[in-house]
């Protein structure tokens, strides 16, 4: 089964923890999904994030797949096999951590950690229809996650139900601590993106249906911000991978892409470093105004698993509006919401101050807690 990479128990009897493979476990290869590292030696330690879930007592249920050294948004992957997605099994997964939503919204665990370097947590979290997060950047470790070296990074949880999520931060998130629901008044700023207007429609009622004031907000750095965490995703990968290329070891989509990646120069990720601090102020700004900022997690359905073979503009528009709150380093947290008449749901973006994943998981919770009552 491709949702897995490998399957095993680890620890207590707690709850079921599924971790991506790009994420160490002591005794087992970390393969990354990729067969450049089909002959890794086992890990000889655990990432701390292991090591806190094995000191809660959860179980750890196995390692799950991912796109190729977690360097695309779609979750296929012709060497491991992709994941097929629970709720859609016609449509791509999502990447890069496209197992450890499938295992979740499978039933097969109860929690997954995966990482979200460019959007690679809420993404297949969106495409499968539960709950993600990328927390601020920093907040949780990243010792023992690969690539070693990232500015944008993050280890983050998946669930069904954001109290499982939130037990999750507890667990790997030295420090955080739960909070009630919000008022049920709270000013939000939702974000005026590009989006299918349908489902546009359908956050715009969830948001309201969860009693929050809702105000349109437009950020003029957003779409430089995008464009920006390419550029620097582009040479933090081509630094960490681009030995591989060349080789035959890794499959064309991938190899593609770093070698596109190496042609972005000391020039544009300096600008984007500008970049990264105006959009980083203006989003502090903006929660000055607003207790949290909302938009949708993707702009559309995620494409068939033959739209994203044969198009690339259907791939292309998977992350506009997630990556720029990796370069940024806010959290950022995905909740599902039913879109009528589909039988799909899609996701609805929350983002928050740095530092504050608590408020942004209480306001997750409360939507979610809307929805159900």
């Amino acid at each position: 089964m491709s949702t897995f990479i490998s399957e095993f128990l680890l620890g207590g009897s707690g709850k079921r923890v599924a971790i991506k493979d790009s994420i160490d476990i002591a005794g087992y290869p970390t393969r990354s999904g990729s067969r450049a590292f089909a002959d890794a030696a086992p890990a000889s330690r655990n990432a701390d994030v292991v090591d806190a879930i094995l000191a809660a007592g959860w179980q750890i249920v196995g390692k799950t797949n991912l796109h190729e050294l977690a360097f695309g948004v779609t979750g296929i992957n012709d060497w491991t096999g992709t994941p097929i997605n629970p709720q859609a099994p016609d449509r791509v997964p999502g990447g890069s951590s496209s197992g450890s939503a499938a295992a979740v919204a499978a039933g097969l665990a109860d929690i997954a950690i995966g990482t979200d370097t460019g959007g690679s947590v809420r993404v297949p979290a969106a495409c499968c229809g539960i709950a993600g997060l990328k927390p601020t950047y920093g907040r949780v470790s990243r010792v023992g996650a690969h690539p070693q070296f990232s500015s944008l990074d993050c280890v983050g949880p998946f669930a069904v139900d954001m109290d499982d999520l939130i037990a999750a931060m507890q667990v790997i998130c030295p420090g955080f601590h739960a909070q009630g629901l919000p008022s049920s008044n709270a000013r939000v700023g939702f974000l005026e993106v590009a989006c299918d207007p349908l489902l546009q429609a359908c956050l715009y009622a969830a948001a309201d249906r969860a009693g929050w004031h809702r105000s349109s907000l437009h950020l003029s750095e957003f779409e430089a911000a995008f464009a920006a965490g390419l550029s620097v995703i582009n040479v933090e990968n081509w630094a960490a991978f681009g030995h591989l290329t060349g080789k035959g070891l890794i499959g064309a989509d991938v190899e593609q892409r770093l070698l596109a990646a190496s042609r972005t120069d000391a020039v544009e990720l300096a600008q984007a470093e500008k970049v990264r601090a105006r959009f980083s102020q203006q989003v502090d700004a903006a929660l000055e105004q607003f207790e949290v900022l909302l938009l949708p997690t993707m702009p559309s359905l995620p494409p068939t698993l033959i739209e994203a073979r044969s198009a690339s503009k259907a791939v292309a528009g998977m992350t506009p509006l997630v990556r720029p709150f990796n370069l940024s380093g806010h959290p950022a947290l995905t909740v599902p919401v039913e879109l009528k008449g589909s039988g799909l749901k899609v996701g609805l973006q929350i983002v928050g101050r740095k530092g504050q994943d608590e408020v942004v998981c209480a306001f997750g919770a409360q939507l979610q807690h809307s929805m159900h009552s």
